[in-house]
C-alpha cells in the first residue's frame, strides 16, 4: 500500500444469508480525489462503505484505511466522516447541537464553513431535528460532511431530500471547498449525470462486483451510438463491443464501446449514419448491464 493510497481492499467479501453483498472486491483509492461510487439499489454500495467506515466487517478479505483496518480502531475512525441518506440523530437535539457534537468529534471542523452552509440552505438551527423536513434533514448531513473536512468523507446519497436547486448548491460548494482543502471524497449516487462533472474517478458496483473502475476522463467519449440502416450500422460497427441495441424495422440504433477518430467519423457520415454522444450515466448503465449479462451468459443485445 503506497503512501498516497487512502483506501485499499483485497478480496473483500460479505454475505447476508444467501445474498453475496460483496464479491471479491479489490480497490485502491488514492488520497485527495473525488470518487463516484455508482450502482443500482442493492448493488452493494452501502455495504462497502459500512465496512470501510468500521460499521461492519467482512466475512473474508481486508479493508485498509491509511494502512489500518478501521473496525474498532479509533485513530483511523477519527479521520473518517460517513454521511448517509438515513442519517440518525438524537431526536431531542436541535440543529445547532448536532453541529456542536460534530465539532467535538472532527478535529478539522470548520465552524465558519458550517455557518456559511447554514445560510446557503436556509436551515433553522434552533429547530429540533425531529421537526425538520426531509430536505432540511438532508442539509444537516451535507453540512456536517463538508464542515468536518475529514481526511476521507463518504456521502451515501444524503442529498436525496434536497430539491434540484439545493443539490446544485451542494455540488458547487463541494467543488469550491475541495479545491482549497483537498481530501478523499467518495460520493455514492444514482443521479449520475448530475454529479458527472464532479467526479475524477468512477467505480461502478453491480451485484456485489466491480464492473467499472476507471478515471472519469477515460469514460467520457468512450462510447458512441450509431443510428441508421441496420445493414450499414452492422457493417460500420464490425466487431466492436455492443453495449445496447435497438431496432425498428430496417433502422437500427447501436451503442458501442469505442472511441472514434476523425477518419471513422467521416466514414460514418459518408455511409449516411448518425453518431450520438453517450452520457456518463448512459455509459455506466449500459456497461453495467453488459458486464452483468456477460457474467450470467445472457445476450446483451436482448436487454433493454
Amino acid at each position: 500500500m503506497s503512501q498516497s493510497t487512502a483506501i485499499a481492499t483485497r478480496e473483500l467479501t460479505k454475505t447476508y444469508k444467501d445474498v453475496r453483498a460483496l464479491d471479491n472486491i479489490n480497490l485502491d483509492l488514492e488520497a485527495h480525489r473525488i470518487y463516484g461510487l455508482l450502482g443500482r439499489n442493492g448493488a452493494g454500495k452501502t455495504t462497502l462503505m459500512s465496512i470501510l467506515t468500521g460499521q461492519n466487517y467482512p466475512d473474508h478479505g481486508t479493508a485498509l484505511i491509511f494502512g489500518h483496518e478501521p473496525f474498532e480502531h479509533d485513530p483511523t475512525l477519527s479521520r473518517i466522516c460517513f454521511i448517509r441518506e438515513s442519517q440518525k440523530y438524537p431526536e431531542d437535539f436541535k440543529v445547532h447541537q448536532a453541529f456542536t457534537a460534530a465539532a467535538m468529534f472532527f478535529e478539522n471542523w470548520d465552524e465558519q464553513l458550517a455557518q456559511n452552509l447554514v445560510q446557503d440552505f436556509g436551515l433553522p438551527t434552533k429547530r429540533r431535528i425531529k421537526k425538520l423536513s426531509r430536505g432540511q434533514l438532508s442539509a444537516v448531513g451535507v453540512i456536517i460532511g463538508m464542515a468536518s473536512r475529514a481526511e476521507i468523507t463518504f456521502f451515501d446519497e444524503p442529498y436525496l431530500g434536497l430539491d434540484a436547486v439545493a443539490r446544485q448548491v451542494f455540488y458547487d460548494r463541494l467543488v469550491e471547498d475541495f479545491a482549497e482543502y483537498p481530501r478523499t471524497i467518495v460520493l455514492s449516487s444514482h443521479l449520475i449525470d448530475e454529479v458527472a462533472n464532479l467526479l475524477e474517478h468512477v467505480i461502478v458496483i453491480d451485484k456485489g462486483r466491480i464492473v467499472i473502475d476507471a478515471d472519469a476522463e477515460d469514460l467520457r467519449g468512450a462510447a458512441v451510438t450509431v443510428t441508421g440502416e441496420a445493414a450499414k450500422v452492422q457493417e460500420f460497427i464490425g466487431a466492436a463491443t455492443v453495449l445496447h441495441r435497438d431496432g425498428l424495422g430496417a433502422l437500427s440504433s447501436v451503442t458501442i464501446k469505442t472511441q472514434l477518430d476523425a477518419d471513422r467519423r467521416e466514414q460514418a457520415k459518408l455511409m449516411g449514419l448518425d453518431l450520438s454522444p453517450v452520457s456518463l450515466q448512459q455509459f455506466v448503465v449500459r456497461s453495467a448491464l453488459s458486464e452483468t449479462a456477460t457474467a450470467t451468459g445472457e445476450k446483451t443485445e436482448a436487454r433493454s
